[in-house]
């Protein structure tokens, strides 16, 4: 038996080629993978030696040969292809290992064009793709995680036909994904990032119950590693809908750096949000907008859920689904010992984190729609000109800032009303925005909440001075909102009129 070993990812590889020698196979290796079995004392073969045929190009032409992939492809009951291997002097390589050049570190290190096009890997896709195509024949390894398993099925002699499928899919997932990012990176450099092809591939990081509704199966897929290092189930077991409302949740409450920011959001919209003195303070806050929506809702916390804020959590009457923190005490976990619906998620960070992801993209019958993520920066309320005789103060503009954010990540038509640092009502997903900003003060009447004085923000222009005068009656004084209405003029009127200050941004913010 004879193994081609060649990778990138060299962790355990030394280890995997001395297994493979006492089980007597025989290995084959190339540049610095066969440099590093040599010196820890694997007898491997290089290639160009087995081959007869040296390396050329600088190294782009050594596997490329018919004695390694004819060793690879040939079929071993296929008489006219025993026959061939044996007219020609081919023989069998049994098993591949081999991961590719690491394209992603290079293009993370460097800009140099030349260095980015030498680091493209040629040889080890054509193997990989070799052995994957014939995998009842050859076992194909292009995961390291994989060596133990594979090694004791060798021994124990149950590398069936299962398992080497299961491998060959794994090899295809491996040159789709590498190649897919190599053309992904082409078009961002020469394309703008919308180039013919948009190929978005993501790792599965583990199955759902099921998907929006007990009848669909889900799953959930991750981004660089962006769950497998920013997210751990403490209690419970994450849904399909959980995530989609983390994502919210998550979002907003991140969103002001360090501050002891709590959200919470029902699907995936917020319906409490608060920055205090503390993270305790600020829940307390955060839940006086709407308890109603809030229970069973999700809720996320910009640092450390400890004792104190678990109990208050736990209070009779109060119940969140879903809890995501940065980080959570051992003692604020035994505090839900008994509730046993509640889930507990974490990111073990010191404060919650998304993702830098620059695009996302929507899924519509027939394909989906791509764009640049929408980010909210601070500069637009520092910019934004203040369009009324009326000015906002220091503390207002800080809430106005607040509302900004949180109209910016609520679904459209959206108005947000903030006051001391806390949302006080929100009216979202609206098909007109005059019905938004009048849902959200029927529901603070509701809430015995007083409006009075506070900061009104909407992530898109005001078409009619109507929910100006809404907002007028409930005291409102002070209004952030992008413009661009050809009735802006009229609306702008309508907040002088009311001693209202408005400001505009000139960046609109539609959350489909």
């Amino acid at each position: 038996m004879r193994a081609l070993i060649s990778v990138s990812d060299k962790d355990g590889v030394v280890e995997f080629a001395k297994e493979l020698e006492k089980l007597g196979w025989e290995i084959l290796s190339t540049g610095g993978t066969y440099k590093l079995l040599v010196q820890n004392g694997v007898k491997a073969v290089e290639v160009s030696e087995y081959t007869k045929s040296p390396e050329m190009f600088e190294g782009r032409v050594k596997t490329l040969h018919p004695k390694i992939h004819g060793g690879i492809l040939h079929k071993r009951d296929d008489e006219n292809h025993k026959k061939q291997a044996m007219e020609f002097g081919i023989g069998g390589i049994d098993l591949v290992c081999v991961n590719l050049y690491p394209f992603k570190a290079t293009i993370a290190r460097t800009d140099d064009f030349n260095e980015i096009i030498d680091n493209i890997d040629i040889g080890g896709p054509a193997m990989v793709r070799s052995a994957a195509k014939n995998f009842k024949d050859v076992l194909i390894v292009t995961d390291i995680l994989d060596y133990d398993e594979i090694l004791d099925r060798l021994k124990n002699k149950t590398d069936d036909i299962e398992f080497r499928r299961n491998l060959m899919i794994k090899a295809y997932e491996h040159t789709a994904a590498y190649d897919s990012m190599i053309a992904n990176y082409m078009n961002k450099r020469f394309n703008g990032g919308f180039g013919a092809k948009k190929f978005i591939v993501g790792s599965k990081v583990f199955d759902t119950r099921y998907g929006e509704n007990p009848h669909q199966k889900g799953a959930l897929y991750e981004f660089e590693n962006y769950f497998t290092n920013n997210f751990k189930a403490l209690k419970g077991e994450a849904s399909f809908n959980n995530m989609t409302d983390i994502y919210g949740a998550v979002s907003l409450a991140s969103s002001f750096g360090e501050l002891p920011a709590i959200a919470i959001c029902k699907h995936a919209n917020p319906c409490g949000f608060a920055i205090k003195g503390n993270l305790l303070e600020s829940y307390v806050e955060a839940l006086k907008c709407d308890p109603i929506s809030a229970f069973g809702g999700v809720i996320a916390i910009n640092g450390t859920l400890d004792k104190e804020l678990a109990l208050k959590l736990h209070e009779k009457g109060t119940f969140m689904e879903v809890i995501i923190a940065a980080n959570v005490t051992d003692e604020a976990l035994e505090v839900f010992a008994d509730k046993k619906r509640t889930k507990i998620f974490t990111q073990e960070n010191k404060f919650l984190a998304r993702s830098d992801e620059d695009y996302n993209f929507k899924f519509i019958d027939g394909g989906f729609v791509y764009q640049e993520r929408d980010f909210v920066d601070d500069s637009e309320i520092l910019d934004a000109k203040c369009v009324t005789k009326k000015q906002s103060s220091k503390d207002e503009l800080n809430d106005m800032l607040m509302a900004w954010k949180i109209a910016a990540l609520t679904k459209s038509n959206c108005v947000v009303y903030v006051k001391n640092s806390a949302m006080v009502a929100i009216g979202m997903g609206m098909t007109s925005r005059v019905d938004a900003a009048r849902a959200a003060v029927n529901k603070a009447n509701d809430m015995g909440l007083d409006l009075n004085g506070c900061t009104l923000a909407s992530e898109a222009f005001f078409p009619f001075r109507d929910s100006v005068e809404i907002a007028a009656k409930v005291g409102v004084k002070n209004i952030v909102q992008p413009g661009g209405s050809i009735r802006d003029e009229d609306v702008i009127k309508a907040a002088d009129e009311n001693d209202i200050a408005m400001y505009f941004t000139g960046i609109r913010h539609f959350l489909h």
